[in-house]
């Protein structure tokens, strides 16, 4: 009993191994609860649920976060919530790479949900080894913090001057190695990565991979491209790895519920991108000022990041709310003729409503 005392109370990383012990707890608990008993069967989740699902997601986010401001203080606080708004806006560009993936795989909604809930367990283990290597950099050699400033400016930049390059798939050099060093079914088998099946080339049983599978792999990839901006992101936040890594998980475990909900309206936030850019340039000036000058105050910073989110957010909103009346209209005028003018379906066009 000692032992398991002394051991909890041990320093990890900067904090208390009970800590972190608590938070794996429970984002296994949330990741049981969601796989075992909310989605244990396959089927394909509405933009209701999808709602529903993010609200509960961020509302145990902003209660792990009212907790650490109460038990670390307002400094550490501000910065978790910073950290978690910075990176829950920078993910919803994730969710038009998600998009395009499983539509190159024709992947149907139903199986997408477990895919991405399985692609968590793998992002929670590729996020911790960047979090671990990006703490021990900064703590080595403080000077990397420049690294990352000078990266996060040049990225912004970009972004506000090139804007967004349309993305093939197809094209992707680990699809195409994928496809060449595996055997690939040609059709999905469920919610099945891999299947046993004949070899047209051997005759023999083989281990095949499904196009699930690929698209799980080339999604945790598109992650880890993702992580190169939004790590140094939150460590030009506060470089305690606890928040940094709290607040990523935080965040990328409400996306994956979120995703089918902004997946049917990502072409309303045209304009967020411009916002996230806007953030990676302020934060990445932050950083120097900090090294130089002196540490900007984490409200300030939460203030500055919330705002500009929120003002891409609306605006993009509202310049896009045309589109809104435009498919509207559309659907109305592509609706069978029953639909328009109110009759019964014929009896030719069958029973269903």
């Amino acid at each position: 009993m000692e032992f398991i005392v002394e051991f909890m109370n041990n320093d990890f990383l900067g904090k208390p191994a009970w800590l972190w012990f608590i938070f794996l707890i429970i984002v296994g608990a949330l990741l049981a609860f969601d796989l075992g008993v909310l989605h244990k069967d396959d089927k394909e989740l509405g933009v209701a649920e999808s709602l529903a699902l993010s609200a509960f997601y961020i509302a145990i986010a902003m209660v792990f976060g009212a907790w650490l401001w109460w038990s670390m203080g307002p400094v550490s606080g501000m910065e978790y919530f910073t950290g978690y708004a910075l990176e829950k806006a920078l993910s919803i560009d994730n969710v038009f790479v998600i998009s395009l993936i499983f539509g190159y795989f024709a992947i149907p909604a139903k199986y997408q949900y477990r895919a991405l809930l399985w692609g968590i367990l793998a992002v929670l283990i590729l996020r911790g080894i960047m979090i671990g290597l990006g703490a021990a950099l900064v703590q080595q050699y403080e000077w990397v913090l420049y690294i990352f400033g000078a990266f996060l400016i040049a990225t912004g930049v970009k972004m506000l001057v090139m804007g967004d390059s349309p993305q093939d798939v197809s094209k992707n050099p680990i699809v195409r190695f994928l496809s060449k060093r595996m055997r690939v079914t040609d059709e999905l088998h469920g919610p099945l990565f891999f299947v046993r099946k004949l070899d047209p080339a051997t005759g023999k049983l083989a281990r095949f991979a499904t196009p699930l599978f690929l698209a799980l792999v080339v999604i945790n990839i598109a992650d880890l491209v993702f992580a190169v901006d939004s790590v140094p992101a939150i460590f030009a936040i506060t470089t305690d790895t606890y928040i940094v890594f709290t607040a990523n998980i935080m965040a990328i475990l409400g996306l994956r519920a979120l995703y089918f909900a902004l997946a049917a309206m990502v072409h309303r936030f045209e304009y967020l991108k411009y916002a996230l850019a806007i953030v990676l340039v302020f934060i990445g000036v932050k950083i120097f000022w900090n090294q130089i000058v002196g540490k900007v105050d984490p409200s300030i910073s939460l203030g500055v990041t919330l705002s500009i989110i929120a003002t891409g957010v609306f605006y993009s909103l509202w310049k896009t709310r045309g589109a809104v009346a435009h498919e509207i209209a559309v659907s109305e005028t592509e609706a069978p003729p029953r639909l328009q003018e109110g009759r019964s379906p014929s009896p030719s066009a069958g029973t269903d409503p």
